[in-house]
């Protein structure tokens, strides 16, 4: 078996980096511009603590959903860097 050279694992943990951090950017998009702006009106059909869902999005959803990911980040990239021997 061969075993990966210094600058292939390098790449790996890059790929997984951009890939996680590709990934979580689409989903606050998604949520604030799409949650938030494009799909409003849709939305406001449903309420949420008395406010329009589309509203609600626009004004806390996208907020709450973005520290989420800030932990969620965090904690993949801890595996990331596990997986791929990366000491902080």
């Amino acid at each position: 078996m061969q075993e990966k050279s210094s600058a292939d694992e390098g790449r790996a943990y890059w790929q997984a980096t951009i890939r996680l951090t590709i990934g979580l950017l689409v989903i606050w998009f998604a949520v604030s511009f799409g949650a938030g702006i494009l799909l409003r009106d849709f939305l406001d059909q449903w309420s949420l603590g008395g406010a329009p869902l589309g509203f609600w999005f626009a004004q806390q959803g996208a907020i709450y959903v973005f520290v989420v990911l800030i932990f969620v980040y965090c904690w993949a990239m801890r595996r990331i860097e596990k997986k791929h021997g990366v000491r902080a």
